[in-house]
């Protein structure tokens, strides 16, 4: 099973999590690498929206993609802009937020491989809204 795993970790993984999350998902320790993988998305949410540390987790991602959110993409229709809103807010509270409060094992390779690319969407996602 890590075979297919490791044959599934995309080779173009950004630069931020292939730092973060890639040299734990090597030596197999995939709560560590889920968890980064998704710190990371949290770190860049905050650098890009400004907002202040006080606030993390699902709260962030809400203050940041909510109605007027700083990373609210103005131009999209309602529904979508709740829809961004609930996929950074829900992959943070899934995956992220579990990890951040009690040990949570992961120990099938191609689900922590799946929270990593995941959490690499969700960083390409803000560098296209970074851009618009």
């Amino acid at each position: 099973m890590q075979l297919q795993a490791d044959d599934l970790l995309s080779p173009r993984l950004s630069s931020e999590i292939a730092v973060s999350a890639k040299p734990a998902f090597v030596r197999g320790d995939y709560e560590t690498a889920a968890f980064s993988a998704m710190k990371t998305v949290e770190v860049r949410v905050r650098e890009l929206s400004g907002l202040p540390d006080g606030l993390f987790g699902v709260e962030l991602m809400q203050a940041a993609f909510g109605t007027q959110g700083p990373l609210t993409d103005q131009s999209a229709e309602g529904g979508a802009q709740v829809a961004t809103m609930n996929v950074f807010a829900g992959a943070i509270g899934a995956f992220k937020n579990p990890a951040s409060h009690r040990i949570v094992l992961f120990d099938d390779p191609l689900e922590a491989v799946e929270v990593v690319q995941l959490a690499d969407l969700l960083l390409r996602m803000l560098s296209w809204l970074a851009t618009t």
